[in-house]
C-alpha cells in the first residue's frame, strides 16, 4: 500500500472543499484586489486537487485528470499575470487597489 492509497478519497475531497471555501471567503470579503486574486487562485487549486484525486482513485490508467489539471494551472498563471497587470494599471490611475473605490471605472 502506497502513501496515496493510505489517504481516503473523502479526506482529499474535504481538504479541497475547505480550500475552496477559504478562497470563496477571500473573494467575497476582501477589499484589496490582490487578496481577491489570491482567493481565486485558492479556488483554482482546490479544483486541481479534486481533479487529481478523482483521477487517482477512479481511473489511474487514463491521463484525463492530469491534462485538465495542467490546463487549469495554465489558466491560473495567465489569470495571475493579467490580473496583476490590471491591478498595476488601476493603481497608476487611481492610486488605490481597494475594490470598493472602483465601482465607477469611468475617468
Amino acid at each position: 500500500m502506497t502513501m496515496i492509497e493510505a489517504v481516503p478519497l473523502n479526506w482529499v475531497l474535504a481538504l479541497a472543499a475547505i480550500l475552496f471555501c477559504i478562497g470563496l471567503f477571500g473573494v467575497l470579503v476582501r477589499r484589496s484586489l490582490i487578496g481577491i486574486l489570491f482567493g481565486v487562485e485558492l479556488m483554482l487549486n482546490a479544483v486541481n486537487i479534486n481533479l487529481i484525486a478523482f483521477w487517482r482513485y477512479l481511473e489511474p490508467n487514463l491521463v484525463a485528470g492530469q491534462v485538465f489539471a495542467l490546463f487549469i494551472i495554465t489558466i491560473a498563471a495567465a489569470e495571475a499575470a493579467v490580473g496583476l497587470a490590471m491591478v498595476i494599471a488601476v493603481y497608476r490611475t487611481r492610486r488605490t487597489i481597494v475594490a470598493d473605490d472602483m465601482r465607477n471605472l469611468q475617468g
